[in-house]
């Protein structure tokens, strides 16, 4: 059974404090069964008193120190008194040498002391620090829970509130139809208005459940100015139809990057589209690549009249939308999509107008042999 550390810490003490009482007592016996005449033999059992005295004053400090030289005096007095007589240069040698040796045990005592109470106080100090650190971080993980429920609220306030518009009109619909007095024009809207509503109202969900727990990216090598080409080839035709021109601008070649293609290009889609959106007819889009070092940038700049400060603040919040048929989920599913290949999604407003939207992937970076 594994004992209490300060069980074990006071049993260490103890046998400590037994060792020096026993060399302290060899020593008076060792010296007192040495003949005089052995002076040599006496001078090293003398100097070895320094050995208990300074165990004494480091182990236990200036009090510790204290007793053993008080235990060192008693056990020499009989044999300082005997060879006083006969051989008084030894007996004097032996009293200026256990002087030295306990000032010297009760110095290292005092300074053994003093490390103890620093010791100690930084002991209490790193305890203190411990509590305080313990406290903030379980107000940290509270705060952490709160936001989460508080931005739980919010989306699903959000969430019903989107939900309610499209019920409202099937709701309206479907009782056209039971009355089933209504001209049969009527009757044809309702039923549009049913399939179109369910049609928005699963949409909605879908990118709502995209946005919840979007799928884990499937890494492969690509080439992030084909995704670019691509992305633009797709949409020319839907810019065409709004007389905007689509350009694809990379720059010097960009190396093979790790992520999941359809992922990005789904991001790449949907910037594409709003900034086609946003861009006024005879503008431009413009997709560029840049490479650095350690990432690799793509980037979608339209000449529309950039995105206002009060709009830039939640423009990645879900369900938060400028367009009168938007879900507002788009920028909040392309920035999570972004976040979990390890990059982002940021934008800037252009100083010469327009704004340009940034994704950002690490380079270097390994495809697992699992995927």
């Amino acid at each position: 059974m594994t004992q209490p550390p300060a069980a074990s810490n006071k049993m260490s003490r103890n046998w400590a404090a037994a060792s020096i009482v026993s060399f302290v007592l060899a020593l008076g016996v060792a010296t007192a069964w040495v003949p005089g005449s052995e002076i040599s033999i006496h001078n090293v059992l003398h100097h070895l008193n320094f050995l208990p005295l300074m165990m004494a004053g480091m182990l236990f400090g200036v009090r510790g120190a204290t007793k053993t030289a008080v235990l060192c005096a008693v056990v020499d007095a009989p044999l300082i008194a005997h060879h006083w007589k006969t051989w008084p240069i030894d007996a004097k040698d032996q009293i200026v040498e256990l002087s030295i040796f306990a000032i010297a045990g009760v110095i290292a005592g005092y300074l053994s002391d003093r490390e103890r109470a620093q010791r100690h106080i930084l002991e209490e100090t790193r305890n203190k620090l411990e509590a305080v650190y313990q406290e903030l971080s379980d107000n940290v993980t509270k705060m952490k829970q709160a936001e989460r429920l508080s931005a739980t609220g919010r989306l699903a306030a959000s969430l019903a509130h989107e939900i309610r518009n499209p019920l409202a009109s099937i709701s309206g619909a479907a009782g056209i139809l039971t009355r089933g007095a209504a001209p049969q024009e009527y009757l044809e809207d309702s039923l549009q208005i049913i399939q179109k509503e369910s049609q928005r109202l699963n949409k909605l969900l879908t990118g709502f459940l995209n946005f919840a727990k979007p799928r884990e990216p499937r890494l492969q090598r690509a080439d992030p100015v084909a995704m670019l080409t691509s992305v633009a080839s797709l949409t020319s035709h839907m810019a065409q139809h709004s007389h905007v021109s689509v350009l694809c601008e990379p720059s010097a070649p960009c190396p093979e990057i790790a992520c999941d293609p359809e992922q990005v290009r789904q991001v790449l889609l949907n910037l594409v589209l709003n900034a086609i959106e946003a861009t006024s007819p005879g503008g431009s889009v413009r997709l560029r690549s840049v490479a650095e070092t350690d990432r690799v940038l793509l980037e979608v700049e339209d000449s529309g009249t950039g995105i206002p400060q009060d709009v830039a603040e939640k423009i990645f919040e879900p369900f938060f939308t400028t367009k009168v048929k938007g879900t507002g989920l788009g920028l909040a599913i392309s920035s999570a999509i972004m976040k979990q290949h390890g990059g982002g999604l940021s934008f800037r407003n252009n100083t010469h107008g327009g704004t340009t939207f940034c994704i950002e992937l690490p380079a270097g970076r390994e495809v697992s042999s699992g995927r």
